[in-house]
């Protein structure tokens, strides 16, 4: 008896899996192509996909100020949100400081990161310039590149970060 009702349980659920597998939740509507092309906005760590523009650090300096230091602090030390600067030589340590400037890869995830989700509340609402000028002040809080650095597609991809090779593949 037991297993008569369990194999029409699994009967009924399989049947009722199909249909909802078939009709799909009917929700939202699909990409154009020009909205995926929007979004497709991803950097490699080789720079493959920056776009035009350049910042410096002074220029960067003024844009922290205005859109990024109310959630990240002053020079990056923190606030709402993440430290973006310091923590060198912590990540051996129990507690870990895991900032830009310390663990970190790639300058050129930098720019990608900030390209997309920043300023919080408007993402992707900088300009190319600006993402590159923000950039380069973040890397120079973190004594990574001088005052004068400007940062473009050309001279980001070459920033070597600290933390470069302090990532392993799981699988190699």
């Amino acid at each position: 008896m037991y297993k008569q009702a369990l194999a029409s349980l699994m009967v009924f659920y399989i049947c009722i899996f199909q249909v909802f597998a078939q009709e799909g939740p009917n929700l939202g509507v699909e990409a154009t192509a020009e909205e995926v092309e929007a979004w497709d906005i991803s950097i490699g760590p080789d720079g493959v996909g920056l776009p035009e523009g350049s910042g410096t650090v002074l220029e960067g300096a003024d844009i922290y100020a205005m859109k990024c230091l109310a959630c990240h602090g002053e020079q990056g030390q923190g606030q709402i949100n993440d430290r973006l600067a310091g923590g060198h030589g912590t990540l051996g340590e129990p507690a870990p400081i895991k900032t830009v400037g310390s663990y970190w890869p790639y300058a050129t995830t930098v720019f990608d990161y900030i390209r997309r989700a920043m300023p919080y509340l408007q993402p992707q609402s900088l300009t190319n310039d600006e993402v590159y000028a923000v950039t380069a002040y973040i890397l120079f809080l973190n004594g990574i590149v001088n005052e004068d650095q400007t940062m473009d597609s050309q001279t980001l991809p070459g920033i070597q970060m600290p933390n470069r090779e302090g990532f392993r593949l799981a699988y190699p």
